[in-house]
């Protein structure tokens, strides 16, 4: 009798043992048959959440025509703002800044424009926009510069967001990129040497800024530059002729 309740017991046992065995088994086997549509959810749920993290950077292109964005001759584009306030739309870089961009347009004209982030010379973050005076010219403010130029004409144009508001600020095209120093800059381009400094002969964008402390402004010429002459342009913060260097960007002019 004892033998045969022993028996019995491990007969039971063994089934029970069976019975929690498949049941692990085919546990194991709906996670197994699961795990590669979660593993594929989750490597698509991470592929977004890069994508979120590192997007918003772009770079404008198209012709000088009026074509993709691009500055028009007298007729919208960046480069057809007239001198005065109004609200940037700010640049299309993001966080930080895009190179310089620029072409020939099937007409034959030439176009660049150069986007800049503001930081003081020494940042962890190198920059081609420098300021030397973040009371007037804060860091992370923005710079954007525009180059047409064709048969007929020669147009630089601005914008800017992020300065003081309601405020004057002088700005020229200088012959020497910027550096730590502000007056590595050199002095104003233009267009007669050692001839008379006024807006004439060299290229003023003095600007004011609206209530957002944004601004822009444009200089038009029948002249253009000499090859290697412009290599930046200059913050100050008076309109005119002179005035305190506040801030400086790098940008590469076309002859």
């Amino acid at each position: 009798m004892t033998a045969q309740v022993d028996r019995t017991a491990g007969t039971a046992g063994t089934a029970e043992a069976a019975g929690v065995a498949g049941t692990a088994e085919g546990a194991g086997a709906g996670r197994a048959a699961r795990a590669p549509g979660t593993v594929r959810r989750r490597v698509l749920v991470g592929a977004a959440a890069l994508l979120m993290l590192t997007g918003g950077a772009t770079i404008a292109h198209g012709a000088a025509d009026g074509t993709d964005g691009a500055p028009a001759p007298d007729g919208g584009g960046h480069a057809a703002h007239s001198t005065g306030t109004g609200a940037s739309t700010g640049t299309g870089t993001g966080a930080g800044e895009a190179g310089p961009v620029g072409g020939v347009s099937r007409s034959g004209g030439f176009y660049m424009r150069a986007d800049g982030v503001f930081s003081p010379p020494g940042s962890f973050v190198p920059s081609d926009a420098l300021t030397y005076d973040t009371a007037l010219v804060p860091a992370a403010a923005r710079i954007e510069i525009t180059q047409y130029a064709d048969r007929t004409s020669h147009r630089v144009g601005t914008r800017l967001r992020g300065l003081v508001p309601n405020r004057a600020y002088g700005m020229h095209v200088h012959t020497s990129p910027c550096a730590a120093d502000p007056a590595s800059a050199g002095p104003h381009y233009q267009h007669r040497a050692s001839a008379t400094a006024d807006p004439v002969n060299e290229v003023w964008l003095d600007f004011r800024t609206d209530r957002n402390g944004n601004g822009e402004a444009e200089a038009r010429h029948e002249w253009g530059f000499r090859d290697g002459g412009a290599r930046s342009v200059i913050v100050h913060d008076a309109q005119g002729g002179a005035g305190k260097r506040v801030a400086c960007f790098t940008v590469p002019f076309s002859s």
